[in-house]
């Protein structure tokens, strides 16, 4: 009897297939198949934890504004997930003791760091760089996009807007070592304010950006890493928390436009900044750990910054800071936080991580210089200021805690623009709190 080859079954199954598919497929947002077109999206893992049994994470990549990603939590080691968005408390809850009297610590004095830093940074000495805006990519191919909003222009300031003084600080200061941190541009006649172009809500997609940076300089490591590789970890660690100011910043500029009353674009798909602030940075949302990663980033600058004081303080004294905010800042650094245990821990735990493994630092030095670098893959030219600002910033705090060998670098040696992006930083890092201290009593 002939063989009958009936293609019924066959179809039976494949659709059978596609119905159970298409739910995961939908939930996850892993691949969207829309009239027969594939369209897909590669995590930028704003985590920054590279699980090798996991190279990679479909997870939804989604980037408005400044040029935020979110995605999965699984590449950061699990440390905690316990947060309490929904507490009137200001303290945040975390299943690691040595952070958690930190949190609540910055949490108490948050309100008064950011009114003191938000004057101090007025003086001239922290709100002017000099920045190379149109400095080429060397990591990635790139088609000329041009920012047509007047939201991602910045302009450099007249000549007669630059102090003497610190120009030729700036001058005098430059140096070049080989196996350096992070590298400034070098000095031109172009400087920048950041006061008089803040840092804002862009419509900028920098998805691209963070997905490099997580994928290709931070630190591919298990996640539970060995004792080895934990500063790996911590640099990871550190990255995230500045990724998470971002996305808290891209949260706020959704909420200003909505209660301005302002109009979305087409292309600005995200409107609701309550739904926005859970998913980037929420426990439930796709990124649990992005606040506490955002207070051990913001724990660690005020450590470096306290290490910096004497530093800060000559240069207060010499004639290169305005006089009210000098007084400001001198009345700053004798905040007790900068001293107290809760905030010196994660200094402790990062050079004691660190000496573990002293002979391979120079990554982490290689990879603070990649960080600044990247930025000028940046298309937006108010991102791109800003984001060499907070990644000169965390180069800065990660020099002072480690040097060369986890021993800590010394604090007399930092120049003029390492000094003034470390303080920048630190008001982005307070303004994100603040703004996550606000959404989850709301």
């Amino acid at each position: 009897m002939a063989k009958v080859t009936s293609r019924f079954p066959t179809f039976i199954l494949l659709s059978l297939g596609l119905f159970l598919w298409a739910p995961v497929a939908m939930r996850t947002n892993s691949l969207l198949f829309i009239g027969g077109c594939s369209a897909f999206s590669f995590s930028s893992f704003s985590s920054s934890q590279h699980l090798k049994q996991l190279p990679f994470s479909w997870t939804r990549l989604d980037t408005v504004g400044t040029g935020t990603t979110t995605a999965s939590s699984s590449r950061i080691p699990s440390t905690t997930r316990l947060f309490s968005s929904s507490s009137s408390s200001s303290s945040v809850i975390s299943s690691n003791p040595d952070l958690l009297p930190g949190i609540e610590l910055i949490d108490q004095y948050n309100a008064q760091i950011q009114d003191q830093v938000d004057q101090i940074r007025q003086a001239s000495y922290f709100r002017l760089f000099c920045v190379d805006i149109l400095a080429s990519c060397e990591y990635m191919p790139q088609e000329l996009f041009e920012c047509y909003s007047e939201t991602c222009e910045v302009y450099p300031v007249d000549d007669d807007d630059v102090p003497s003084v610190l120009r030729t600080t700036d001058y005098q200061e430059k140096d070049f070592e080989m196996d350096g941190w992070a590298r400034w541009d070098m000095p031109s006649n172009d400087y920048y304010d950041t006061e008089e172009f803040p840092e804002g809500y862009t419509g900028y997609d920098g998805s691209e950006i963070w997905k490099f940076i997580h994928e290709k300089i931070c630190f591919d490591i298990q996640q539970q890493p060995q004792q080895q590789e934990q500063w790996k970890a911590d640099f990871n660690k550190a990255v995230s928390g500045v990724h998470a100011v971002i996305s808290a910043q891209v949260a706020r500029g959704i909420q200003d436009k909505v209660e301005a009353g302002e109009e979305f674009t087409a292309e600005e798909v995200w409107r609701d900044p309550k739904i926005e602030f859970d998913r980037r940075l929420g426990p439930n949302g796709e990124t649990p750990m992005a606040m506490e990663n955002l207070y051990f980033a913001y724990m660690l600058f005020l450590s470096a910054i306290a290490k910096a004081q004497p530093k800060l303080l000559a240069d207060c004294q010499s004639g290169k800071m305005d006089g009210a905010q000098t007084e400001m800042l001198q009345t700053f650094l004798s905040l007790p936080l900068f001293n107290d245990p809760a905030i010196q821990g994660v200094s402790k735990q990062l050079r004691h991580h660190a000496l573990a493994s002293p002979d391979n630092l120079w990554e982490v030095r290689m990879r603070s210089r990649d960080l600044l670098r990247i930025m000028n893959c940046v298309q937006c030219n108010k991102c791109r200021l800003h984001g060499k600002v907070a990644m000169m910033g965390l180069s800065t705090a990660l020099q002072i805690h480690l040097g060369t060998d986890g021993n800590g670098g010394d604090p007399n040696r930092l120049n003029r623009v390492e000094l003034a992006t470390l303080v920048s930083t630190l008001y982005k890092l307070s303004s994100a709190v603040d703004f996550c201290q606000k959404m989850r009593s709301s």
